[in-house]
């Protein structure tokens, strides 16, 4: 299990690395910064015959960061604990 993350906040280390720390699950960015712009390069090669198949794209390398979680439980029960008073603590209004 894994998560697969792209976009701009993607690109931000140190958030990626606390996000696999309170998820306790390890995280792939992709190296490439734009992962939409290349799925577009993908399906133009798959259409003019570059790649025969979905199948062959599949295959090809895809380079990635990885980020593994660290944290020790006892920090990330606290850390989510927390996180769960500071959202118990706002009111949310729709009259607003």
């Amino acid at each position: 299990q894994m998560l697969l993350v792209d976009g701009g906040p993607s690109r931000n280390n140190l958030l990626m690395q606390f996000q696999s720390d309170i998820i306790n699950c390890p995280i792939r960015r992709s190296s490439s910064a734009d992962v939409s712009a290349l799925g577009a390069a993908y399906l133009a090669g798959l259409a003019t015959g570059v790649w025969q198949s979905e199948a062959e794209i599949a295959e090809l390398p895809r380079p990635h960061d990885s980020f593994e979680p660290h944290m020790a439980d006892s920090e990330r029960t606290e850390l989510y604990a927390g996180w769960q008073q500071a959202i118990a603590r706002v009111s949310f209004d729709p009259g607003i």
